[in-house]
């Protein structure tokens, strides 16, 4: 029987308010108690970090995948860590064997792996479940946003559906 992982889309910031690695926090420690090995951007850096160390506090295993080029990134103690040669890449390697995608707060970066994510799940190419954590409505523009294409016929909302919104740690516990 192969492992269940969850990966975590996140920022690498380190001048993020707080509550967002508490809240990461919290969300991967629900991930870890429903048996999931996790997987992110594998940095020590920002919401990647606390994301990590959560895993190895709970002893779950802990993925990270790191572009190449940001070689003296990567989280000391990972389970196993990949080296991509390519952003695109990476995204690729961080969904392999995955069958839930979070996306936590996040910037550019996040939005990337997000939306990427949800059009191979359109186009059945993702199988896993997708989720984000709306905490304090951070992603309330992004819900909105895919509200509009559906209004505007961009998206069928049966895609648009796609995505589970949890407005907090709480909520997106119940969905693993």
């Amino acid at each position: 029987m192969s492992e269940k992982k969850a990966v975590f889309f996140c920022s690498a910031s380190k001048d993020i308010n707080p509550k967002y690695n508490q809240a990461a926090r919290e969300c991967v420690r629900a991930a870890c108690l429903a048996g999931y090995g996790i997987v992110s951007g594998g940095s020590f850096r920002g919401t990647m970090g606390s994301v990590c160390d959560t895993a190895r506090e709970l002893g779950a295993p802990n993925y990270g995948v790191m572009p190449e080029f940001m070689k003296g990134l990567e989280y000391e103690g990972l389970t196993e860590l990949r080296w991509a040669p390519t952003m695109s890449i990476r995204k690729e390697m961080m969904r392999e064997g995955v069958c839930f995608a979070v996306a936590l707060p996040g910037g550019i970066g996040t939005m990337d792996e997000f939306f990427e994510t949800l059009v191979l799940a359109k186009l059945g190419k993702f199988h896993g479940r997708i989720a984000v954590l709306n905490l304090d409505g951070f992603y309330e523009p992004l819900r909105a946003l895919l509200n509009h294409f559906v209004e505007t016929g961009m998206l069928e909302p049966k895609d648009a559906a796609l995505v589970s919104f949890a407005d907090t740690p709480e909520e997106l516990a119940k969905l693993f």
